[in-house]
């Protein structure tokens, strides 16, 4: 198992690179390691749930240190993002996984300075759920 563990954290920093504002692929990551069959699917969901969800909160963090001040160089969210996200509130991050919009849900949260826990919560279900499918549709 030791030498497999580069594997997991492969799938850790992919999880997590795709979950900021850069782009990744953490699907075709963990797909790849489901089919190889050498780790249990309870594992690669929970390495993957992760990693993407300390991607988010990442991504959440910069928003609440702009909305302070703390990165004044950078423009806040979109303001369509920030209407939707005080309409809707944190239900809103359980489609934090969504490409291109779902950093930007995880921003304006933070921008917006919704509380923590039920922000971490949230996107930590959505992610959960979406990787639950990947895993489901591999097998």
């Amino acid at each position: 198992m030791n030498e497999l563990t580069p594997a997991l954290a492969g799938l850790f920093a992919s999880a997590f690179i795709s979950a900021t504002l850069a782009p990744g692929g953490s699907e075709a990551v963990l797909a790849y390691l489901a089919l190889q069959a050498s780790y249990s699917d309870s594992l690669l969901l929970s390495v993957a749930t992760l990693g993407n969800t300390l991607g988010a909160v990442t991504t959440w963090l910069l928003g609440y240190a702009v909305a302070l001040g703390w990165l004044r160089r950078h423009s806040p969210p979109q303001q369509n993002m920030l209407e939707r996200m005080g309409r809707y509130g944190m239900p809103l991050l359980l489609f934090s996984w969504l490409p291109l919009v779902g950093d930007g849900f995880c921003l304006a949260a933070g921008w917006l300075r919704l509380p923590f826990l039920p922000c971490l919560a949230a996107m930590a279900m959505g992610k959960a759920a979406r990787y639950a499918v990947v895993l489901w549709l591999t097998h």
